[in-house]
């Protein structure tokens, strides 16, 4: 089943596990996926540089396979005193309905970018991904000269030709199928909501690295389609959620299990930036609002999502899940990773 990609990374079935950031991102389920012959990645945003350091041990802890981590790139963004007041004062609204302390609104909205990648060039994964936008050509040089290789995501073409052009070694093409947060960073939310069957062959077109394509893929016959369109590999990440060693709450776990592939939309409700999940509450309620800028929801949003998780109330959950959540399914991560690829035919 070895091709380019699989070669290069020595990892035996080009299956990629999508980061999952959040509550779901677990170690275990990374390194289960990177023991069961794929690739597991880290969704690492949220974490702490210490967090990021001591989870990259905890997976090699549990597996001596390659395994990647994730992080978003720095974005521009500004504080609006009046659009947080708005935000907050509704926010009030659902702590007080959970019986939680008054919004407090945190010292920093999110972590420091450089400190984190930091930690990744000195742990040195197998692969490093990056989500919105441009990592710039020194930082990937830097990844590469400690071996690692580096993939960017991107959502339509032009965006694939200009991570390209700064020397990625992989391409993450991001269908609009796909579940969380969307990768786009070139021009309008739509323009980067180009589907997979689009996307895929246009991108291996128009660029000379592994194409990973991700968005829509849950089981073999999504494997065999990308591969057919020209991917090197095949990124999943909602068919993991229900994982046994996935760590989302119940009341998340309940919610997916029981969702069709209509019930996602695209949302900035809980951190400012277009995210597909599955509808809830929260998301209606907020579905036209003037938010503040991401990042500035996610860290508002953090206690109340904590307590809805642990309290069992799904519509205060960020609930995010890609259009094939229905073909999700209770089982193993090696046994996902064992049914993705009979997918994958030999090269």
């Amino acid at each position: 089943m070895a091709n380019t990609l699989t070669r290069s990374l020595g990892i035996e079935h080009p299956i990629v596990l999508a980061p999952l950031g959040g509550e779901s991102a677990g170690t275990a389920l990374v390194a289960a996926v990177s023991n069961a012959g794929g690739l597991g990645i880290l969704g690492a945003a949220y974490m702490t540089p210490a967090r990021i350091g001591e989870a990259m041990a905890e997976i090699r802890s549990l597996t001596d396979k390659p395994f990647g981590v994730n992080l978003f790139c720095q974005q521009d963004w500004q504080r609006d005193p009046a659009k947080e007041a708005v935000f907050i004062e509704r926010l009030s609204i659902y702590h007080a309905e959970l019986g939680m302390p008054p919004v407090q609104v945190p010292q920093k909205f999110e972590e420091d970018f450089e400190a984190q990648l930091e930690v990744v060039l000195d742990h040195a994964p197998a692969v490093f991904t990056f989500t919105f936008g441009d990592l710039g050509p020194v930082r990937i040089q830097a990844l590469q000269q400690r071996g690692v290789k580096v993939w960017g995501t991107a959502t339509q073409v032009r965006e694939a030709v200009h991570l390209a052009a700064l020397g990625v070694d992989g391409i993450v093409a991001q269908g609009a199928e796909a579940g969380a947060h969307r990768g786009t960073f070139m021009g309008s939310r739509d323009d980067g909501l180009v589907g997979t069957i689009a996307l895929i062959p246009q991108v291996v077109d128009a660029v000379k690295v592994p194409v990973i394509a991700a968005g829509g893929i849950a089981d073999a016959r999504g494997v065999a389609a990308v591969q057919a369109l020209g991917a090197s590999a095949a990124a999943a990440g909602t068919v993991f959620l229900l994982a046994d060693e996935c760590p989302i709450s119940a009341a998340y776990r309940e919610a997916l299990l029981q969702a069709q592939d209509h019930q996602t939309v695209m949302t900035r409700a809980f951190s400012g930036r277009w995210a597909r999940g599955l509808e809830n509450r929260f998301m209606r309620e907020y579905a036209n609002a003037d938010l503040p800028d991401f990042p500035i929801p996610n860290a508002l949003t953090r206690p109340l999502r904590q307590a809805a998780g642990k309290a069992g109330k799904a519509e205060f959950l960020s609930l995010w899940a890609g259009q094939a959540v229905a073909m999700a399914e209770r089982t193993s991560a090696a046994n996902i990773v064992g049914k993705l690829a009979q997918g994958w035919r030999h090269e």
